[in-house]
C-alpha cells in the first residue's frame, strides 16, 4: 500500500493526516511530537483540556504509553463495538495527550488501513475525530477532502469500518462507561 508508505513519511517528519478508523475518520499525528499534536489541536479547535486518543496495532506499541497494574491487560478489540479505554498513562504520554484527565485513552484499532499506519512508523498514533469541535464527525470520504485536505498534510485513502459511529470510552479499571456509543 503505497499511501501507507506516504503517510507513514509525513507522520515521521511531524506531520498531521486524516484516515480512516474503525467507525469515523480521524486526525493524527505522533504522539512524541508535540508541535503536530498542537497543530492538531489547533485545526480542530480542540479544547486541549479534553485529551487525547492514542491508537495501536497491537498492545507492545502501547509499551512506555501506558501503565496497566500486574495481571492486567487490555481486552481484545471487537471490529463491530470498538472501545476505548481509560488506563494509567506511563512516563512517555505528555500532559497535552491526557488533557485534564487522570488517565489516557487508548484503543486496539481493528481498521486494516489504521493497523498498517501504527505498524509502518512503529508506534501509537494520536487519533481523534475528524471534525471540527462540535461540528458532526466525517464519515464520508468526500466530506473529509472537503473539510481537512488544506488543513493536514494527507488524506489517507481508504474506508471507515466496519462500526458505524465513534467508540464507547470505559474506564478500564472500574468497568465505568464515560460516553456511550
Amino acid at each position: 500500500m503505497m499511501f501507507v508508505d506516504q503517510a507513514a513519511a509525513i507522520l515521521l517528519r511531524g506531520g498531521v493526516i486524516a484516515y480512516p478508523t474503525e467507525g469515523v475518520f480521524g486526525l493524527g499525528c505522533l504522539p512524541d511530537r508535540l508541535d503536530a499534536i498542537q497543530r492538531l489541536l489547533r485545526i480542530k479547535n480542540r479544547d486541549p483540556a479534553k485529551g487525547l486518543i492514542l491508537i495501536a496495532a497491537d498492545a507492545s506499541q502501547l509499551d512506555g504509553w501506558i501503565a496497566l497494574p500486574a495481571g492486567r491487560s487490555l481486552p481484545t478489540p471487537d471490529p463491530l463495538t470498538p472501545i476505548t479505554w481509560v488506563v494509567p498513562p506511563d512516563d512517555k504520554v505528555a500532559a497535552i495527550v491526557r488533557g485534564n484527565n487522570d488517565g489516557v485513552a487508548v484503543r486496539l484499532t481493528t481498521n486494516p488501513v489504521a493497523i498498517s499506519l501504527c505498524n509502518k512508523v512503529g508506534s501509537p498514533l494520536i487519533s481523534t475525530s475528524a471534525n471540527l469541535s462540535g461540528q458532526p464527525v466525517a464519515r464520508n470520504p468526500l466530506i473529509l477532502r472537503r473539510q481537512f485536505a488544506s488543513l493536514v498534510d494527507y488524506v489517507v485513502p481508504g474506508e471507515c469500518g466496519p462500526s458505524s459511529g465513534p467508540s464507547e470510552i470505559r474506564d478500564l479499571l472500574t468497568g465505568k462507561i464515560l460516553r456511550p456509543r
